[in-house]
């Protein structure tokens, strides 16, 4: 192999590249090869790995919504069987909901309860029912005379009605007229909507 000096690396004409030391071909090729791979990485394996990068948040994603919903599938013959309990539950408090052909005599139960304890009425008056959704709400004005203890009997019977009435806004003072105590309370009940109410309205 012929040796050559910095003068010759002067001299060199680039159209006659054959021409060239046989050393200078190898490092003008090692060269050019490195300037492809840098020019290559620059454009394309950056853009490769900026788009793995992507690929690779994308499957971490995937992963997290799949075990997720594994989660929610392992889970899903108890929320069946959750569900069958709601439901039932839900069946049992509609039957102690009154029907609409129910709530007078409802009206009588109550009114019985207060004159069972030994209470005496001074207001018992149905309102207007106001509807609440799938259900109608019906309160009724109670007020009565008596002692506590009366009162504790009426509202404990009350409250044992196979239908479902609850007591609010419940006030008790002395009454100045017989020295007796005075009970206002607002008492509702609640009528479930069937598919004929839902028409009427």
């Amino acid at each position: 192999m012929r040796e050559f000096d910095i003068e010759e690396l002067k001299n060199l004409d680039l159209e006659n590249l054959g021409e060239w030391p046989f050393a200078i071909k190898v490092a003008g090729l090692i060269l050019t090869f490195l300037i492809v791979i840098t020019v290559s990485w620059q454009y394309d394996i950056k853009n490769l790995r900026t788009h793995l990068s992507q690929l690779e948040l994308k499957e971490k994603e995937l992963k997290f919504s799949f075990e997720k919903k594994q989660r929610m599938a392992a889970n899903l013959p108890a929320l069946k069987e959750q569900l069958k309990d709601i439901e039932e539950t839900f069946g049992d408090l509609l039957k102690r909901l009154p029907s609409e052909a129910e709530i007078a005599e409802l009206l009588v139960d109550i009114s019985q309860q207060g004159l069972g304890a030994g209470l005496e009425f001074e207001l018992f008056q149905p309102k207007e029912e106001e509807p609440q959704g799938f259900y109608v709400r019906l309160p009724i004005d109670i007020r009565v005379t008596g002692t506590y203890h009366q009162f504790g009997n009426f509202i404990s019977g009350v409250s044992d009605l196979p239908r479902i009435v609850t007591n609010h806004n419940m006030k008790i003072r002395r009454d100045a007229s017989n020295g007796l105590m005075l009970l206002e309370t607002t008492a509702k009940t609640y009528r479930y909507l069937d598919d004929e109410d839902d028409q009427s309205q």
